[in-house]
């Protein structure tokens, strides 16, 4: 597992990613009972981490493009976006999290002291608007953003 924060343009705005969550809560002084966001790369990506979804949502999964889904308590993303991608397949997963503070907007500088690694594609860095939210339930599924 790597211990790297990086600094990435996602496939919504501007992040930290890191396969070590506490590593993330510390950077963004994070409450400790609140869990971040999965990020996996592919769909197969998803199943071989051992987790379920059922049946009804699978052909869901593969289609929503900038969707987070929360089920049986864990959020998660499939990223479908060919530029963090790049990123994303020489990792399992990775955790994923807004390029800031707890509770402040997006601080450049913040983002640069507390990163290890800046990772620049042709986006750039720019802050955009954050994903949907879904929660999937065993019979029927709720917005949540």
């Amino acid at each position: 597992m790597t211990q790297w924060v990086f600094l990435a343009q996602t496939d919504t705005t501007v992040g930290f990613l890191s396969q070590d969550a506490a590593k993330l809560r510390a950077i963004k002084q994070r409450q400790s009972h609140k869990p971040f966001l999965k990020v996996y790369p592919s769909l197969q990506a998803f199943k071989t981490d051992h987790s379920h979804i059922p049946n009804r949502y699978k052909s869901m999964l593969r289609r929503t493009k900038k969707c987070t889904f929360i089920s049986k308590g864990r959020a998660f993303r499939i990223v479908y976006d060919a530029e963090h991608n790049r990123l994303l397949k020489r990792f399992r997963f990775m955790y994923s999290t807004s390029a800031n503070q707890s509770t402040h907007r997006y601080d450049k500088e913040f983002c640069i002291r507390n990163s290890d690694i800046i990772v620049q594609d042709s986006r750039g860095l720019t802050e955009e608007s954050p994903s949907r939210i879904v929660q999937l339930g065993k019979k029927k599924r709720r917005k949540l953003r």
